[in-house]
């Protein structure tokens, strides 16, 4: 599908998410480390998201960070389309588990960006499934995933189809 027939045929879709800075240790950002990284990601009725920065930028390490959530973004949305393309094509999974990689590089004069991600599921399958399709869906869950379609870097897909036993 071209670029063109795609937009015209767009559903516009809304998401409102709020972030609430929780870092405030009494002296506001009076300093670089007078104050601290963490907040929280909440979308209306569901449970909040602790976030932080990197601990390279002095965040807590036992909290999400942008960066994480960006790869998981990435990795849940072809997750999602994937599953879908199966059920519908008749492939049966019975696993699904993804270790996602990304890159990011960081600027000496501030700011970065994400260079190169790879997604790396390996998915597990029923006997009676067709494994050649089952690998080539993931083509099209990548080609369908909003958040990929999201994104400046490339993003890679490594997936591996094994048969359940």
């Amino acid at each position: 599908m071209t670029e063109q027939a795609r937009k015209s045929s767009a559903r516009v879709h809304h998401y409102e998410t709020t972030v609430v800075w929780t870092g405030n240790l009494g002296q506001g950002t009076s300093d670089v480390r007078a104050y601290g990284r963490q907040h929280e990601i909440t979308v209306a009725d569901r449970p909040p998201i602790p976030g932080s920065a990197d601990p390279a930028f002095r965040g807590d390490p036992l909290r999400y960070n942008p960066e994480d959530l960006l790869l998981a973004a990435l990795s849940a949305c072809h997750m999602l389309w994937y599953l879908h393309l199966c059920a519908v094509a008749g492939i049966t999974v019975v696993d699904y588990r993804d270790e996602a990689q990304g890159e990011m590089e960081e600027w000496r004069a501030g700011g970065g960006r994400f260079t190169e991600a790879e997604l790396r599921p390996v998915v597990t399958v029923t006997a009676e499934s067709d494994r050649e399709k089952a690998l080539a869906l993931h083509k099209t869950a990548h080609e369908n995933c909003f958040v990929a379609n999201s994104v400046n870097f490339p993003l890679r897909c490594q997936p591996t189809i094994v048969t359940a036993e």
